[in-house]
């Protein structure tokens, strides 16, 4: 679209009266009010909230001034501008004054970057209006970087006219919402150079673990590794909250800075009295070293005692600061702090008997490959689906009874999403009780006691007039609301930093300070009765159960048997009083094999337990999650979890699947089949929301589309069975799309479709003696010489990625069984993926592919003649009955035409059709898919033939250059991406054609 006529004007004006607005007299402010307030306006944002919403709402927050006077960084402050949809900071813009040089100044580019980069945004943007840079926030900062670095477009406000398309097609809000920022985005994800903050934050305080470790386990030499492991992680867990707090003004500035830059010595005892300043301050458990009346956990007598040189500690506190850290403690989201600690805590320290130190992957972590935090989407749908059913139409002295349970929390992902949820609702119910009577509400009485005047206020004022909750009135929620249980106690103690932190949020130290010397009350809750440390699965009748064994301490500790009904350790009042009312997670997915491996003890008592009815066969360690979910849950409460997918269809969840329909209410599940929730994981997801009562409701059935949750449609309990025998449940729907094609041929009739290469049974049997990706090389040399891919690496008309694998040598013979049928790697061929819907795109020859991810496909007419006995068989085989078809129908159809048809939508409607509920994608199920018949006599079948050739070959065109070329014009990247979902979307009506859709039909497919 043209510019709007705002900008026309905003531009002349500013043209007009260029040299008053370069000179020094012209501020900031005047610069946001005059040009960038009207010229975000005119790209749909609401940056003065004329529509009235509260802060949590809106969608510009101009962003309270910080100062941050750390070293290097004078007079810094945050981003003027957060622009968000929803709750959802999209990108951060920084406003400058016209005399400030935006192309060249450092200072500028460095402060916007550090807090993109902090707060996870993948772009920002820097402004005075004269000039508009954008930046890659996925680049880590340096100081020393010119302005340049990460910056990926620039512009003049002369070239605001000429180039409004390309600043609207990314910025307008209307377009954000319709995803082309996100586009934008993914399409430089790839760039050389970009990291996201939480990996780059993990590799640091992963740094810290084995400089504390090392020096720890030699300066204290009585240290066992179990006492090193929490002496190692209190530590970090200390150094990270105080410098969070310090840059959120709530601790005195660069005190952490001035330990080792005034040059003291003995830093560990300076450290210390910061410490116990703290414990005074904020009562919160990872500051907690003398015994207090009410205390249930014992206080920390070892960490005082022990002696941490000051190299050391001088090396970690010199990287929490600038220069050398970029990181900006203020913004960064306590939910990066928890993806980082997830991962973090997968690792443990061991002491060899030299006392060596070594960090190792923790075994049942390895075993599930890797450790994976749940992305906030996921987290706030189950919150939301949750506790916020819970929630609705009740008063906060109904609310405040509410107990909500992640019974495997982790780094609190969960429980700070369910945490922020009570606020926000909180927050909207006090404004509106204000707004209502005028005066500020007082925090309601506990039960039994009349209010009184002196009580405190819910709500207070921040210096900018933003109402929010008082401290008071946070604690109250946290400690009447959420409730964890891990096993893991440095899992806990992160657990209870990521809420503290939370409490703190938008707080000062002076607000702090007025709030203990009016209600001699710290600024942070104990938890350690909210969040405990335990094995939610087993309890006290494990040891009962095992008579004539002996556990000693270690093995009682690895085993934290974990009594519910414990008044005192356990939670015993709240089962007495009914149970939780939400039981929210995401619990340890571990198979039967790797559970038998690390844990067979366990294994074998779950299984004969009295208390789990419903583990059947070679059972995953989330089933009993579910079942000890359901037995603790209150009546009418809420139960929602994300687990793997193969809990709709495997045999060893039947029980499980039964007792849901059979004793409470499945309200919805989410069908996360056809996406990857967990970065990097192979496994697939589903998310059942259960109501611990019994009703007729039909159960709503959603779906993963990008990070957004959609409902498609409702089933009823009987419509979801798909085999009374097995309880299998069916989450497709069945709508009248696909037709009755079984007079045309298949895919198999014009195709063959194998899979790849086979890893040897004999390194099976043995592994550890090769791995895979030991032969696998980035690069091509002499021994890495055949081109190879994996099903990660095959996109719809494009490969992601090729790789290299060793080839020819003595040892690939003994670890890979070579493809069945080789000759289908110098053919030209489709390369198919195996999970979820299907991407295909075309090879020319010579890729290699993996069998257990990746199928090929060759025309039959390209396999005539082949050296290899086999295939000319199965083409002899295959000519035998189809003689007179094979020349006619493989003769003339391109590989093209088949593409084009396999990448549509309408393919996977067929694929729906044919496979059932399988999430995999098999030979057998692709043979069988249809295929419009061309006949090459008739000019208008040909030519529906040969324009989704065409087509094809373009976009695959159009994909390689977008993916190797480097354009200096980013107007020529932008008209080429539309050109390619133009003719994607070409491809689909022409297929849509060729199927003889209906316009009805042809939207459910869309």
């Amino acid at each position: 679209m043209p510019a709007p006529q705002v900008i026309h004007e905003l531009v002349k004006k500013f043209e007009r009266n260029l040299a008053q607005y370069k000179s020094a007299s012209y501020n900031e402010t005047e610069t946001r009010v005059e040009f960038l307030n009207p010229f975000w306006e005119a790209l749909g944002w609401d940056v003065n909230n004329r529509q009235g919403y509260a802060l949590n709402y809106r969608e510009v927050i101009h962003e309270d001034s910080i100062r941050l006077k750390g070293v290097g960084n004078s007079n810094s402050k945050a981003p003027d501008y957060a622009f968000r949809i929803g709750e959802n900071r999209k990108f951060f813009l920084e406003a400058k004054k016209p005399s400030v040089a935006i192309k060249t100044d450092v200072s500028p580019a460095y402060q916007l970057r550090c807090y993109g980069w902090s707060c996870g945004l993948p772009i920002s943007v820097l402004s005075d209006f004269e000039e508009m840079a954008v930046y890659d926030c996925r680049i880590r900062p340096k100081i020393s970087d010119p302005a340049s670095v990460a910056r990926i477009k620039y512009f003049t406000f002369r070239e605001y006219i000429d180039r409004w398309d390309e600043i609207e097609e990314i910025f307008h809000r209307e377009n954000i919402l319709r995803g082309s920022f996100d586009r934008f985005v993914q399409s430089r994800k790839s760039k050389a150079g970009t990291s996201e903050v939480d990996d780059e934050f993990l590799r640091e305080i992963e740094e810290w673990r084995v400089i504390l470790a090392r020096d720890a386990a030699k300066n204290n030499p009585e240290l066992d590794a179990r006492a090193l492991n929490f002496v190692v992680q209190r530590t970090i867990d200390r150094i990270v909250f105080l410098r969070m707090a310090e840059d959120r003004g709530i601790e005195p500035e660069e005190q952490l800075f001035r330990l080792y830059d005034g040059k003291k010595t003995n830093i560990y005892a300076h450290l210390l009295d910061i410490y116990r300043a703290a414990d005074e301050k904020y009562n919160s458990g990872f500051f907690h070293f003398t015994n207090e009346p009410g205390e249930t956990e014992p206080p920390d007598e070892l960490t005082p005692k022990l002696n941490f040189s000051d190299r050391a500690l001088t090396e970690i506190l010199s990287r929490i600061y600038p220069p050398i850290s970029p990181y900006r403690f203020d913004v960064l989201p306590v939910e990066i702090l928890g993806n980082v600690y997830e991962r973090f805590l997968g690792k443990v320290i061991r002491i060899t008997p030299s006392r060596q130190v070594k960090v190792e992957e923790k075994p049942e972590v390895k075993k599930a490959n890797g450790v994976f935090y749940t992305p906030p989407y996921i987290v706030n749908y189950i919150v939301q689906n949750t506790v916020g059913r819970l929630c609705e139409g009740k008063t906060p002295k109904e609310v405040a009874k509410l107990k909500i349970l992640d019974p495997a929390c982790g780094s609190g992902s969960f429980l700070l999403g369910a945490y922020k949820f009570l606020m926000d609702w909180h927050l909207k119910y006090w404004l509106d009780e204000m707004a209502r009577t005028g005066k500020i509400p007082q925090i309601p009485p506990a039960a039994g006691r009349q209010q009184k005047k002196s009580d405190p206020n819910t709500l207070c004022q921040s210096a900018t007039g933003e109402w929010r909750l008082t401290l008071t009135e946070r604690k109250r929620i946290l400690l009447n609301n959420i409730y964890g249980v891990d096993l893991d106690a440095q899992a806990v103690e992160v657990t209870k930093l990521s809420l503290s932190l939370c409490v703190l949020e938008g707080f000062n130290d002076e607000a702090l300070q007025s709030n203990l010397r009016l209600f001699y009350d710290r600024a942070l809750p104990n938890l350690s009765e909210n969040i405990r440390c335990g094995n939610s699965l087993i309890g006290p009748d494990f040891f009962a159960q095992s008579q004539g064994t002996l556990f000693d301490l270690e093995e009682q500790l690895t085993i934290n048997a974990f009594d519910w009904r414990d008044p005192v350790h356990g939670f015993g009042t709240i089962l007495k009083n009914g149970g939780f009312d939400a039981v929210i997670g995401n619990p340890p997915y571990v198979s039967a094999v790797n559970h038998q491996a690390s844990a067979p003890e366990q294994r074998e008592h779950l299984t004969h337990s009295k208390e789990y009815r419903t583990l059947y066969q070679k059972w995953d360690l989330y089933l009993p999650f579910l079942e000890k979910g359901l037995r603790i849950l209150a009546e009418n409460g809420f139960m929602a979890m994300i687990i793997p997918y193969p809990f709709i269809n495997q045999i060893y969840a039947k029980l499980m699947r039964e007792e849901i329909l059979r004793e409470h209410t499945l309200l919805s599940i989410v069908d996360g089949s056809g996406v990857r929730v967990f970065r990097n994981a192979v496994v697939t997801n589903c998310i059942p929301l259960i109501a611990k009562r019994k009703t007729s409701d039909p159960i709503q059935i959603s779906r993963i589309e990008g990070e957004t949750i959609v409902p498609a449609f409702t089933k009823t309990p009987a419509e979801l069975v798909q085999d009374e025998k097995t309880a299998v449940w069916n989450l497709t729907e069945k709508k009248n799309i696909a037709h009755d094609y079984s007079q045309w041929h298949t895919l198999g009739d014009y195709c063959f479709i194998s899979v790849g290469m086979v890893l040897n049974a004999d390194e099976r049997k043995a592994p550890g003696k090769f791995k895979k990706d030991d032969l696998i090389s980035e690069t091509e040399d002499e021994i890495h010489c055949k081109k190879y891919m994996e099903g990660k690496d095959v996109d719809r008309y494009k490969i992601n990625r090729i790789r290299f694998l060793e080839w020819g040598t003595r040892r690939v013979p003994d670890l890979i069984r070579r493809p069945t049928f080789p000759e289908l790697y110098s053919r030209k061929k489709l390369m198919i993926n195996k999970l979820g819907t299907i991407k295909a795109t075309l090879d020319d020859g010579q890729l290699i592919n993996h069998n257990h991810t990746i199928h090929a496909a060759v025309l039959w007419c390209d396999l005539k003649n082949v050296e290899n006995a086999s295939i000319n068989n199965s083409v002899k085989r295959y000519s035998n009955y189809k003689r007179a078809e094979l020349e006619r129908f493989s003769k003339n159809i391109d590989l093209h035409y088949l593409l084009g048809i396999l990448n549509s939508k309408y393919a996977n409607v067929l694929l729906a059709d044919i496979r059932g509920d399988d999430f995999n994608i098999y030979p057998e199920h692709l043979k069988k898919i249809p295929i419009p018949p061309i006949d090459f006599t008739n000019p208008a079948e040909k030519a529906q033939h040969d324009r989704i050739v065409a087509a094809v070959t373009e976009l695959l065109a159009l994909n390689r250059r977008l993916q190797t070329e480097t354009f200096f014009n980013p107007q020529e990247r932008v008209v080429l991406e539309r050109r390619a979902a133009s003719l994607d979307r070409q491809i689909d009506d022409l297929v849509f054609d060729l199927y003889g859709l209906t316009p009805e039909e042809r939207a459910l497919c869309e």
